[in-house]
């Protein structure tokens, strides 16, 4: 069985489917900019956005999910992170229409999100994270009720059904009961449905929950193959690092309904360069002087990760290494993950974490 259900197909058969924290240092080319605290990473390119937000809040009596979010979102593949808690779901329904917010402004490929609604979700894809299919239904006539609901004449709402869960794996499996279908099975008919009306925009919550690895992969190559081939945007919500590191160029990241970083991924590990320093002896002291001097360190065992603005790191290492006994076994730069990225973030910001799973799957601490 292919991993989304059904004998896989080739790109051919794919791509005929949619018709389509302290201060904050950013190092770029032309210098050195720095953010106060109270402003988040952003590494904004020049192009139109397809997400526009000024100002947006929205409150639930008492309890602020949104806090006065400024951002842009760009054409082609946005990660959207934060803990449990921190505002995504709320962020996704303001943008899709489902929800007034309290207060600011906020557009979606060009529409208000105060007052077109419709507009906006017969241009997007929505791909929720609940379960949202009848089992009763078999495959084809889910995805065929989908577009008859966005206005889509029965006739040709079939014919993009067909093509559409082709599309995501399930051509063989597309008459079964979907009480019937497997977890991968599943998430991939929510594709389907959320790709039947040809929409510029996709938002996926949280794609791949739930998935082995086989269906984790292809579900992260047909978005994949979506954006690059089918010239699509996607917006999509993980609290897994890697599956958004594979799809995304760019990651929003929201805490306690607050934007702290946006921009290419790319951009946002360059904002800070990280050393790996291997040490025999007197790790410990090593680390107490690197700090003393200001450098940021993570250490496991007798490997470190140092990390600051300055140019001079290297030779710091070395200094306090000379002062302390420690020998230096290795010392190179290290290529930082968006996992890496995202606990820096989140140490600025004053949280102990070692890993992304202690915020994004457990909630955010108080």
């Amino acid at each position: 069985m292919h991993p989304a259900g059904s004998h896989g197909h080739g790109e051919g058969h794919r791509s005929a489917c949619p018709g389509w924290f302290g201060s904050l240092v950013v190092k770029t080319k032309r210098g050195r900019v720095e953010r106060p605290s109270s402003q988040p990473m952003r590494m904004v390119e020049g192009r139109a956005p397809i997400v526009h937000t000024k100002a947006l809040t929205k409150a639930y009596g008492e309890h602020v999910a949104l806090n006065a979010l400024d951002l842009q979102i760009e054409a082609g593949a946005t990660g959207l992170l934060g803990a449990n808690g921190a505002g995504k779901s709320t962020f996704l329904k303001t943008l899709l229409g489902l929800i007034q917010v309290t207060s600011g402004e906020g557009s979606v490929l060009g529409h208000d999100i105060r007052t077109e609604g419709p507009s906006i979700r017969q241009r997007i894809g929505y791909m929720p994270e609940y379960e949202a299919l009848d089992p009763r239904m078999d495959g084809i006539h889910q995805v065929r009720y989908a577009g008859e609901l966005l206005g889509m004449n029965p006739v040709v709402a079939m014919q993009r059904a067909h093509q559409c869960l082709e599309y995501v794996g399930l051509g063989e499996q597309r008459y079964r009961q979907i009480d019937g279908y497997s977890t991968g099975m599943r998430q991939a008919t929510k594709l389907a449905c959320a790709i039947v009306h040809d929409p510029e925009m996709i938002i996926a919550d949280e794609p791949s929950n739930g998935l082995d690895a086989a269906a984790r992969d292809f579900m992260l190559q047909t978005l994949d193959t979506t954006v690059r081939n089918g010239h699509r945007s996607v917006l999509m919500a993980s609290h897994l690092m890697d599956d958004v590191e594979q799809v995304c160029e760019r990651i929003v990241l929201l805490h306690k309904g607050r934007l702290v970083a946006e921009g290419r991924i790319e951009d946002l590990k360059a904002i800070d360069r990280e050393y790996e320093v291997h040490v025999w002896g007197a790790a410990e002291a090593m680390e107490r002087g690197l700090l003393d001097r200001g450098l940021r360190v993570r250490r496991q065992g007798r490997v470190m990760r140092v990390a600051d603005d300055r140019d001079d790191v290297p030779r710091e290492v070395l200094e306090v290494a000379a002062t302390t006994g420690s020998q230096v076994r290795r010392l190179h730069t290290y290529e930082a993950s968006l996992e890496d990225l995202f606990i820096a973030i989140m140490e600025r910001l004053g949280h102990d974490v070692k890993s992304s799973e202690d915020l994004l799957a457990g909630g955010a601490p108080r």
